[in-house]
């Protein structure tokens, strides 16, 4: 498609043709909104509300600004509350520290996956006993 058709393209989605496609060459402008349309528009197997909801995480540990305001206004399109979207920023900001710390401390690795996978272990027959109590 011509940069002309892609815009229309755009537009039509949009309401809009952003700068962030303006900028784009001639070269590459289709293929970038395609991948952006399958990627961040159309619906996969994750629901938008919550894929969105992941993209607030990311963004916030990414720490960048025009993610963040993208995917938290994006995830309140998608249904996507305050609370929500506070917990993802917490659940980001646990995961980046958790990481630091083990990384940090270079906890090893193998004992880390063997310690985990009986912990899921555990938790899983916890959660098979709970269903047969009802």
């Amino acid at each position: 498609m011509r940069r002309e058709e892609v815009y229309r393209e755009i537009e039509q989605v949009m309401g809009l043709v952003p700068t962030m496609f303006k900028v784009l060459p001639d070269s590459s402008i289709e293929e970038e909104w395609q991948l952006f349309k399958k990627t961040q528009i159309e619906e996969t197997a994750i629901p938008n509300k919550y894929r969105e909801l992941i993209g607030v995480a990311v963004a916030a540990i990414l720490k960048c600004r025009y993610c963040s305001y993208y995917h938290t206004e994006i995830a309140k399109l998608y249904g996507a509350t305050d609370a929500e979207i506070e917990d993802a920023v917490h659940f980001a900001k646990a995961s980046a520290g958790w990481s630091t710390y083990i990384n940090g401390l270079q906890i090893d690795f193998d004992l880390f996956k063997a310690e985990l996978d009986e912990a899921c272990e555990h938790i899983r027959q916890a959660q098979m006993m709970e269903a047969h109590e009802f």
